[in-house]
């Protein structure tokens, strides 16, 4: 090669190519060009739009060549486009048809995944076409509250967009961020898109997309069963005084193990109340939906430390019979929902009801809602569940309470032993305990006994017999009766309904032990009147009573209850005016509170295996302060004012027969009177009496009698007979 044609490098410049070589290196570097280009992304300019203007190589669009190949590679990505979204376009036809000739926009699942309650026999907004949910983000169509099929259509076309994403993209989500992934339609309705993607028969490969919080939520619960938990009444707090339910969410480490509770979380419906409110304000928008509800999802232990250590309440858990793709497609539609702001309707619209509704939405034949009555009891919900074969198996966990009241059975119950062995003589009740060592017994504080472990992460096995207060077990709510007694020198017959719930008379199996609630009772009374006769009679027909609620809770002394003992009363009620000499009875509205001690006598129940239970000894005494308020037209006055005492007591004969003897020594006050004949101020005692037998769990038979102390008034005695049908 001659010298010329060599590169040199001068004083650091550039090297100096002869002419001869240039020819061979231009070839060299168009090959090269070339090459390279199919190793490097085409610019986004030439995908969009087609066009090259906008390289930065002028060399390749001069050559003939290499621009007819770039254009032949251009064009098979825009057919390739154009066939995918065509293939789209068809699938979503051929989507619209089905839709169509199947009438999926009016199918049970997708309404009621959408929050339509087709319910007829509830009140509010059920039954209407329209969903309950009015919040914007739930819906995909504009029109989706109003109009089932148009949010379907709307999910349809979300769906036929991610299948021509998914196409372009080369994969599932290369295309979007994990940000925008979160925010898309197949990642906030996941329920939605399953039961779509099942019902039309969907390559779910197709329209997979990475939801990074719903995948990670998921993970965390890890839904494998789901199971309902019972938390008995509590009268002490009136938001729960009708019990509670919420649905245990297991892994599948907590539903091989029951007690591996730490594995577990649980789902709360609840009000989001403002504890600011008065609890008068707060009652009235609980009732009223003035509150939204509230999806609470927490560690397990952490909500049922509260039940069994705060409130001190005994649990029953109940497993559902859900298959573990139902639980997660569940958990799926709880994910869409757990963010909505739903009025909350204590009475109508509450924790019992949002557990059927979830199981209705994966179990389109059954519909448990609708089943319900207008007003919804937490332990409605467990009964109807298992009338309808819904319940696989049933836990009772005893409260910290129960468990040192059974600590304190079985030391009573051998001192008494221990007693009877050294003097043989039999004694009354638990004599010869320790007060010291039973005061110690029943403290939480220095006897921190519990179904759960030390670190509220497991529960404990325990050699306690199971109480006798499963819900299961309880007579029905509501209560009928008709009644033959006599008052004075009158006779009559009573018709009475009771819209719920328990007294402390009824049939005690499946209530917490003493429980005494009762709510909108009214009772008509039919006298048989004789016109001939000169004594002063009753109307033909009289409202006796109307009770709005009336409750007693007791918590005795002498037990490892804790709480005081009170009560509450009100209602319209007849009674005695003692003013006036042969003083009739009069309707008058009244409001009583009570409050004061109470007491236990008797053995508690053992269990033939030898175990004893952790329920209180079945007599119960109490002595109550009172004070109470009643008006009405045909008083003295037009009111009076009392206050006085009330005790009493509870003998459970056995188990279908139970009586109680009440003494009431109030002292009236009407205003002072100038009449002679009328008096201001006296005591007015009355004795009562109630027998009760059960004939079974549905009926009874019940006596009432009263004896009023008082001599100004006109009747003294009131003896009743009544059969009770619970229903």
């Amino acid at each position: 090669m001659s010298k010329n044609s060599k590169s040199i490098a001068v004083n650091g410049m550039l090297p100096i190519i002869s002419p001869c070589a240039r020819l061979p290196l231009a070839v060299a570097a168009l090959l090269l060009s070339a090459q390279a280009q199919a190793f490097l992304p085409t610019p986004l300019s030439v995908v969009t739009t087609g066009k090259l203007g906008n390289t930065t190589n002028p060399a390749l669009t001069s050559n003939p060549i290499i621009k007819r190949t770039i254009d032949d590679g251009i064009n098979d990505t825009q057919n390739a486009q154009s066939t995918q979204s065509a293939n789209a376009e068809q699938l979503l036809t051929t989507w619209r048809q089905k839709v169509k000739a199947d009438n999926l926009a009016q199918h049970t699942t997708w309404r009621r995944l959408l929050y339509f309650i087709d319910d007829e026999k509830s009140i509010f907004s059920k039954g209407e076409n329209k969903s309950l949910v009015d919040d914007s983000s739930f819906f995909l169509s504009a029109h989706g509250q109003q109009d089932s099929g148009a949010e379907l259509d709307a999910m349809l076309v979300a769906l036929s967009e991610q299948l021509t994403t998914s196409a372009n993209s080369g994969t599932n989500n290369t295309s979007m961020s994990a940000q925008a992934n979160n925010s898309a339609a197949l990642c906030r309705f996941p329920a939605r898109v399953q039961w779509l993607t099942d019902t039309l028969n969907i390559d779910k490969t197709r329209v997979q997309v990475a939801c990074p919080e719903f995948d990670d939520w998921m993970a965390t619960l890890a839904p494998e069963q789901l199971s309902v938990m019972f938390a008995q009444e509590y009268l002490d707090n009136p938001i729960s005084a009708f019990g509670h339910t919420l649905l245990r969410i297991d892994s599948p480490t907590s539903a091989a193990d029951f007690t591996q509770i730490h594995h577990a979380y649980a789902l709360n419906d609840t009000v989001d109340g403002d504890t600011a409110d008065s609890f008068l304000i707060y009652a009235v928008k609980a009732m009223s939906g003035g509150y939204d509800n509230s999806i609470e999802i927490d560690p397990y232990p952490k909500k049922l430390a509260d039940y069994l250590k705060d409130d001190e309440r005994d649990t029953w858990t109940y497993q559902l019979d859900l298959t573990p793709t139902e639980v997660r497609q569940i958990m799926a539609h709880v994910w869409e929902t757990k963010d909505l702001d739903i009025p909350y309707y204590f009475a109508t619209d509450n924790c019992a009801s949002e557990i059927l509704r979830l199981i209705d939405v994966v179990r389109p034949k059954m519909h448990l809602l609708s089943q319900l009555p207008y007003v919804v009891i937490p332990s409605d919900v467990v009964n109807l569940l298992d009338d309808e074969k819904m319940l696989v198996s049933t836990r009772y966990t005893p409260a910290d309470s129960t468990v040192r009241q059974a600590q304190l059975n079985k030391a009573r119950q051998a001192a008494k032993l221990s007693q009877q062995s050294l003097d043989n003589q039999e004694k009354l009740g638990y004599q010869g305990i320790d007060k010291d060592a039973e005061k110690q017994i029943k403290s939480a504080v220095s006897n921190p006994a519990s179904s759960m472990s030390e670190d509220k992460q497991r529960l404990q096995p325990l050699a306690i017999a199971v109480s006798n207060n499963n819900p299961l077990d309880r007579h029905p709510l509501q209560r009928g009766q008709i009644g033959i007694g006599h008052r004075g020198d009158n006779s009559y017959i009573d018709v009475g309904l009771r819209a719920g719930f328990h007294d402390i008379l009824d049939r005690p199996a499946g209530f917490k032990q003493f429980f005494n609630l009762e709510g909108i009772d009214a009772t008509l009374r039919f006298y048989d009147t004789d016109d001939d006769k000169d004594n002063k009679q009753p109307s033909s027909v009289v409202l006796q009573n109307f009770t709005l609620i009336r409750g007693r809770s007791f918590n005795p002394v002498n037990t490892a209850q804790k709480g005081k003992t009170w009560g509450a009363n009100i209602e319209a009620t007849r009674i005695n005016d003692g003013s006036q000499q042969d003083g009739g009875d009069h309707l008058v509205g009244s409001t009583t509170l009570e409050y004061g001690k109470s007491w236990v006598f008797g053995t508690p129940r053992t269990e033939p295996s030898g175990l004893v239970t952790g329920e209180m000894p079945p007599q119960l005494c109490y002595t109550l302060a009172t004070g109470a308020v009643q008006a009405g037209r045909g008083i003295n006055k037009g009111y009076r004012v009392g206050a006085g005492v009330n005790a009493g007591c509870l003998y459970q004969i056995n188990n279908q027969l139970r009586a109680q003897a009440e003494l009431q020594l109030p002292y009236w006050y009407h205003g002072s009177s100038d009449e002679p004949d009328v008096r201001g101020h006296y005591w007015q005692p009355i004795t009562t009496l109630g027998l009760q037998y059960d004939i079974d769990k549905k009926q009874a038979l019940r006596l009432n009698a009263s004896y009023d102390w008082q001599d100004r008034v006109d009747a003294n005695d009131d003896v009743k007979l009544a059969y009770m049908r619970y229903f």
